[in-house]
């Protein structure tokens, strides 16, 4: 069995691949659109490597590569130029390679004859495919059990393998294609100033069955479905306008990519959620998945919607050792790979902390939103049973704090979203021993006490609003209590089996000022902290502080800026009143981007930005990357302060925009049931198709815990 906890970092990929992704299919390739066996490279489909090798050579030797670009996220196009028959040099033969990914691949390939003579072409396209899941592939590991000969049938060559009772396999075919064991080889001749096109399919094969969707040769590429799900995007998302041009490109990139990061569920067509990121996370993770969709508010609420219904209906059940589920449990992953599933327990893998309250607190949320009210009623339901959770199996030593544990030696170690083994660790860099407390667990859990209290206002039920808005003011006294380190002036980013502090300074607690957990009066020193030269990087706050033990600025959890934690931050400092610190840390991650082709990847390296002009980049980092891509449109978010809520009926917008920003405007953001536009310049801003049941204010919304605990008095006790 394959240990879960050896993969929670991705596997790398070659530099200079080319990646283009259509729901949980994605490929990976060469500059020059080859496929090579032998390490990352590869189609993968439902989480199943079925293409490994796709080698294309004319005349006996490989294209020279002139150009390669993605003009969409699902479609890649490639440019070389072939050998001649003659072997000449400076040959007038240049290949024009399409490729579309989705149920499976389709290559469109087009030799064009720039000579006056007609060119004889020996074309060979040399296919494989290993059927290995992208578990072993990710992981480094070669090789899989089961694989059958390659067999030509009915003009295909077909490949299937067998693994833990399940088939898998894969089907290429190509009009007037020579087809044996090897590939497809065609001969042709090409007129003087004219043509050849073939397509080549490759089509999935689960359990001998393909795709109802499946890539065929008539289908133009406006009639697929994933195609017309980008435009329907393009069409819905708001339209942005920035006079900084590198903020908007990078605003215009974060809507696109998290386009692309959609999946849908089969049985509800319409109804999408949100992949944690390409290559390697095209699938559903419950903390990415939620923190992504709800950071992507401003540009489409129905993404969060989409996210915590799917989730919903995979909720825990029973109790399982093996895959961690628990009753209520929200999950941490979903895939459909062979081995995934003998690594799992199971497609679902259970095994974090964090899920289950930032699935009730994106519900709160979401019902400030004015989102239908018929989602929001369907799901409460199953936010108690995550409350359930919390409070009978998250808190396993009734102190009134989530721990995890894992029940097994196989799930993971750390069990937050720093889940490396090596993530939670003491100032001195000794590694803390489980069960653990996070900070910020106890932060998501006091948000989803205020969420459920708001969800009970929604409802008209002041008799739960009240009960919830206790357990929130309850949690809060005790995690102030428990986790400050008044010697330090910062919050211990978790307790250990002991009850212990662990004191190391890392960017977790910056997420307790974005829900809102911190007394005020601790408030400044944890500003003051993470704006330390140990923290902030002046491109974003590093997960850990320079001057610990554990400090590595190329690790993965122990010193690297990512991006979205670095938002975050960003919101908390807001929410705080630490205006200019939120500005500066907004405006270095923007400038980041900038670095990055306007697109943040999941991580970058933690060097400060005195030390290199540029942010350094982190090898395996994925990208795109969900809660990366969803970082700008938060800080877009905290900058203009825009705050809507249905369940008091206000929207609040008093902007902070950066003078380098210039003027702002978002026309089709969705509110409600409206669709409104937002302007914004310095700290002057409006809002144009306001829903008439909402009072505009101009100043900054008020923490949400302060109307709830004015239910309670001073005491916050019932």
């Amino acid at each position: 069995m394959t240990a879960w906890n050896a993969d929670t970092e991705a596997g790398a990929t070659d530099v200079g691949s080319v990646t283009v992704v259509e729901g949980s299919s994605f490929c990976i390739s060469s500059h020059s659109g080859d496929i090579h066996r032998g390490g990352a490279q590869g189609t993968f489909y439902q989480d199943t490597r079925i293409v490994s090798r796709w080698i294309l050579t004319v005349n006996g030797a490989p294209r020279e590569p002139l150009a390669a670009r993605t003009p969409t996220a699902f479609r890649a196009e490639f440019v070389g130029r072939a050998r001649a028959a003659d072997g000449r040099f400076d040959s007038p033969l240049v290949v024009e390679h399409q490729r579309h990914v989705g149920p499976g691949l389709r290559d469109d390939l087009t030799i064009r004859n720039y000579s006056g003579e007609p060119a004889a072409c020996d074309i060979q396209l040399v296919l494989d495919a290993d059927l290995a899941d992208l578990f072993d592939v990710k992981g480094g590991r070669e090789g899989i059990a089961g694989v059958e000969r390659a067999r030509v049938h009915n003009g295909e060559l077909v490949i299937e393998s067998v693994r833990a009772g399940q088939s898998r396999g894969v089907a290429f075919r190509a009009a007037g294609a020579e087809v044996d064991d090897d590939g497809l080889r065609f001969s042709v001749t090409v007129p003087p100033r004219g043509e050849w096109s073939t397509s080549v399919i490759a089509v999935p094969l689960t359990n001998g069955e393909r795709p109802d969707d499946a890539f065929t040769e008539s289908a133009e590429p406006h009639h697929w479905e994933g195609v017309k799900r980008h435009i329907e995007w393009e069409e819905h998302v708001p339209r942005v306008s920035v006079a900084d041009k590198t903020v908007e490109g990078v605003l215009s990139r974060s809507q696109k990519d998290l386009g692309s990061l959609r999946i849908f569920d089969p049985e509800h067509p319409g109804r999408a959620a949100v992949a944690a990121g390409a290559p390697w996370f095209m699938a559903l993770f419950g903390r990415d998945s939620l923190l992504s969709s709800y950071m992507a508010l401003m540009v489409d609420p129905n993404l969060a919607a989409g996210t915590l219904q799917t989730l919903a209906a995979i909720q825990g059940n029973v109790v399982d050792n093996d895959s961690e589920e628990e009753p209520g449990r929200i999950p941490h992953e979903v895939r459909l790979g062979v081995t995934a599933g003998l690594s799992l327990g199971g497609t679902a893998y259970y095994g974090t902390a964090d899920a289950t309250p930032l699935f009730v607190a994106v519900l709160g949320e979401l019902s400030r939103w004015g989102l239908g009210g018929d989602i929001i009623e369907s799901l409460v339901p199953h936010a108690d049973r995550a409350l359930e959770w919390i409070q009978k199996y998250g808190d396993r030593d009734g102190d009134g704090f989530v721990e995890y544990l894992r029940p097994n030696a196989h799930g993971l170690v750390n069990q937050g979203w720093k889940d490396s083994w090596d993530g939670i660790n003491f100032a001195d860099g000794r590694m803390a021993e489980p069960p653990i407390a996070l900070c910020e667990v106890q932060g998501y859990v006091y948000s989803a006490y205020v969420g459920r209290s708001l969800l009970a206002r929604w409802a008209g039920d002041p008799v739960s609003e009240r009960h919830w808005a206790s357990e929130a003011a309850k949690l809060k006294t005790a995690f102030n209590e428990a986790f400050w380190l008044p010697d330090k002036g910062y919050f211990a980013v978790a307790l250990d089996k002991d009850k212990r502090p662990v004191d190391a300074c890392a960017s977790n607690m910056g997420h307790c000022l974005w829900v809102g957990i911190v007394d005020e009066d601790k408030a400044p020193l944890v500003a003051e902290r993470l704006m330390s030269p140990e923290m902030f990087t002046g491109w974003g706050i590093r997960t850990l502080g320079s001057d610990m033990g554990a400090y590595n600025p190329v690790s993965y959890h122990n010193g690297s800026v990512w991006p979205h934690d670095t938002a975050l931050v960003a919101t908390g400092l807001m929410r705080y009143g630490f205006v200019k610190e939120a500005s500066r840390v907004a405006q270095g991650l923007f400038d980041a981007a900038e670095y990055f082709g306007d697109r943040l990847p999941e991580l970058f390296c933690g060097f400060d930005r005195t030390d290199f002009a540029q942010p350094v980049p982190y090898p395996t980092a994925c990208s795109p990357q969900a809660w990366a891509a969803a970082a700008p449109v938060q800080l877009a978010r905290a900058l203009l302060r825009f705050d809507p809520d249905f369940t008091r009926n206000v929207v609040h917008l008093a902007p902070i925009l950066p003078e380098k920003f210039g003027g702002f405007r978002a026309d089709n953001v969705k509110l409600g049931r409206s669709r409104i536009t937002i302007r914004a310049e310095g700290d002057h801003g409006s809002i144009v198709g306001l829903p008439p049941e909402l009072e505009l204010k101009r100043s900054p919304r008020p923490p949400l815990d302060h109307g709830l605990f004015d239910l309670l008095g001073s005491s916050g006790k019932d």
